[in-house]
């Protein structure tokens, strides 16, 4: 290093330490990659490697590669590649080279030759039920017939296996390493399959394809990667991966190391989870914003500071752990504090009346966009008789403490601009209040009163209903009740919140949101954090997402 690099976790410092050591990364940039399989969207989890993987070869002015694991066709599928290019984009993060696993296929089978040749590698034709029979235990070793075929003999069958002449299952290639290995990896694992299946790259052309554990450390290697940073759960892959590594004509040697993955209270991360909720119509799709993707959360009003302060704030770890969903939420709301614009919506209005100011007229007012960065500056809302405000504001016969509006209750001032007092409400056939009825100040006007009188009422929220602006707006809550879904009795689907999303109708927002469009985010004073739908909203058919409720959050 040219400098001394401050580091904030232990992969860092094993970075480092391996730059300051010289040997074999002496002089070379660290060069990192992030491999998804692009057989589903992104989630926070995948997030979390995400960010560990561009974010160290970012601090130490290094190259990260964005490679997709496409050596399994099953389920993999053009979709998913752009979606995972956007994801990746919208975090604010880029790639050094965009590869495929599949790119290597040649490479990858000439290795397999290689390791045939060796002596290190053989073709077994064991069933998957023999397989398992004879895969052994802690206190016998493994056992296959096959071990001892003929080099020439595996390189014929191999090369037969390629050419498609046997039938899925017949035929498999292992690695010849250690059957009596307390590392049930190490047991002469399975490194090549066949596998008939179209693949979206390379459509039929092969029908045999390297296992993971095979191709990743290969294709590291070949690109140069300084290391390779992958979640806990290949720890006791890393054997297999050195031993492919140092076994093939390769021409460097990367390191793996370990993290602890990222799990969320009330969610699932499980692709298949998740594909499951899309393909059985629990949620409207990939995106639908209860779900834990990328693109789910960003039509929900998550930013890409928040997820990313997110990942950073939770730390890199040896040990799995959840970490409770309303830290994500804590992180969302502290960023959409600072940047959101203040409006105001009436999400379950009730008009209200306000008798004493002059019909047929009107003004205008001008409200702050964000109390917290005054350069941000102010936008118009417009006043006049008759307003909307939420119908839980007013009881006709008031609880203990309660300072909204009640008949004869204490003056409240409507937000920026006037001080009422109520008088009365109007009601249906059925009981229901149709009107509030109020008197106003006409010497309050955007203040305090001039001869500086408290108020005891509460300071509410308001539209104008001459020109407010009709609006959908949908809350979201957690999907699951449950806080780990996966050990719910009879399944996580046993578990799905049935109040997971509330939609609201005839909403009343201001006439500044009119025609607004995603992205974009916002304070409904005294409600939440809400975005504009990216998907469903028209100017002509405002639909708002709730992003997250209002906590601590400066009006």
């Amino acid at each position: 290093m040219s400098e001394e690099i401050r580091t904030s976790n232990f992969i860092e410092e094993f970075v480092a330490e391996d730059i300051a050591a010289g040997g074999q990364f002496q002089g070379r940039t660290v060069h990192t990659r992030f491999p998804p399989e692009p057989n589903g969207y992104l989630h926070i989890g995948h997030c979390k490697a995400l960010c560990i993987d561009f974010g160290t070869a970012e601090k130490f002015g290094g190259k990260c590669n964005l490679r997709f694991d496409d050596t399994n066709p099953t389920k993999e599928d053009v979709e998913f590649v752009d979606a995972i290019q956007e994801d990746i984009r919208w975090l604010g993060f880029d790639w050094d080279q965009m590869l495929y696993g599949s790119d290597y296929f040649e490479q990858d089978y000439a290795f397999a030759v290689e390791l045939i040749k060796k002596g290190l590698a053989y073709v077994c034709e064991l069933t998957p039920e023999q397989f398992r029979e004879y895969r052994g235990d802690t206190s016998t070793p493994a056992r296959s017939p096959w071990r001892d075929r003929p080099v020439e003999e595996s390189l014929d069958l191999f090369a037969r296996m390629r050419s498609g002449e046997f039938p899925e299952g017949k035929y498999t290639l292992r690695a010849k390493i250690d059957l009596e290995s307390g590392n049930f990896n190490m047991r002469d694992p399975v490194i090549y399959r066949i596998k008939y299946a179209h693949h979206h790259r390379h459509g039929d052309k092969w029908c045999i394809y390297p296992m993971y554990d095979f191709a990743h450390p290969i294709q590291d290697a070949l690109e140069g990667i300084t290391h390779s940073l992958c979640s806990l759960e290949y720890e006791d892959h890393r054997p297999l991966y050195n031993w492919v590594r140092d076994n093939v004509s390769v021409p460097s040697k990367p390191r793996q190391i370990e993290f602890a993955r990222l799990g969320i209270d009330h969610t699932v991360m499980s692709k298949r989870k998740l594909r499951q909720l899309v393909e059985e119509g629990y949620v409207s799709g990939w995106d639908d914003p209860r779900m834990p993707t990328l693109c789910g959360l960003r039509r929900r009003g998550y930013t890409p500071r928040s997820i990313r302060n997110f990942c950073e704030r939770i730390g890199v770890a040896k040990v799995n752990s959840t970490v409770e969903y309303s830290f994500l939420e804590s992180c969302l709301r502290e960023d959409l504090n600072d940047n959101a614009r203040r409006v105001m919506a009436v999400l379950r209005p009730v008009k209200l009346v306000i008798t004493n100011y002059p019909e047929g007229q009107s003004e205008t007012m001008e409200v702050e966009n964000n109390p917290l960065k005054p350069e941000d500056g102010t936008h118009t809302v417009t006043f006049s008789r008759e307003l909307y405000v939420e119908g839980d504001d007013f009881l006709e016969t008031p609880v203990p403490k309660y300072k909204r509006l009640y008949p004869g209750g204490p003056e409240c001032r409507l937000k920026g601009a006037y001080l009422i007092t109520c008088t009365g409400c109007k009601k249906d056939e059925a009981g229901n209040v149709t009107e509030i009825y109020a008197t106003y100040d006409p010497d309050s006007r955007g203040g305090d009163p001039a001869d500086g009188r408290k108020v005891k009422g509460a300071t509410l929220h308001w539209v104008d209903a001459a020109t407010a602006v009709d609006a959908e707006v949908r809350i979201y809550s957690n999907l699951f009740t449950e806080a780990n879904p996966d050990e719910c009795e009879g399944g996580f689907l046993n578990c799905i919140n049935p109040n997971s999303l509330e939609v609201l109708t005839g909403c009343k927002v201001e006439a500044s949101l009119k025609g607004v469009q995603a992205p974009a985010d916002f304070q409904f004073l005294r409600q939440g954090y809400f975005c504009v739908d990216s998907k469903d909203s028209t100017p002509e058919h405002m639909v708002f997402n709730r992003a997250v409720e209002l906590k601590g959050a400066k009006f």
